[in-house]
């Protein structure tokens, strides 16, 4: 049983930096890509970041390219966002989700992931 756990969130005012932690867990699983994905009360899922654990250079979502950085251990179990400048519409439920590639298609819907987090709340305060 593969698990995916995210730790980090939290309530802050706008300008305010947060950093989530996105652990995987269980039998021998190399979780490959890891991302996080968020979703707001009312609106559609939407890519935050992704990053392969074998070394490529990490996407991110245009509204948050420049703010936020992805990273990960160096087993390669645990993936880390960075959360810079946050501003209210950041406030969301952030979850992480594996699987074995990272593609330019990481954040198209329809994309699917093997595993997914149980999410961790951001809340940003104007």
């Amino acid at each position: 049983q593969v698990r995916l756990a995210e730790s980090g969130g939290g309530s802050v005012h706008a300008g305010g930096s947060l950093r989530l932690a996105c652990t995987a867990s269980g039998r021998t699983y190399n979780p490959g890509c890891m991302a996080w994905f968020r979703q707001a009360p009312g609106k559609e899922r939407e890519g935050v970041a992704a990053i392969y654990t074998g070394g490529v250079s990490p996407y991110y979502g245009d509204s948050v390219k420049g703010r936020f950085t992805i990273s990960h251990d160096n087993a390669g179990n645990t993936a880390y966002l960075q959360m810079d400048s946050l501003k209210p519409e950041d406030t969301a439920m952030y979850y992480c989700a594996s699987r074995p590639y990272c593609t330019m298609a990481w954040a198209k819907p329809g994309e699917e992931y093997n595993y997914w987090g149980q999410g961790t709340q951001v809340t940003v305060s104007s």
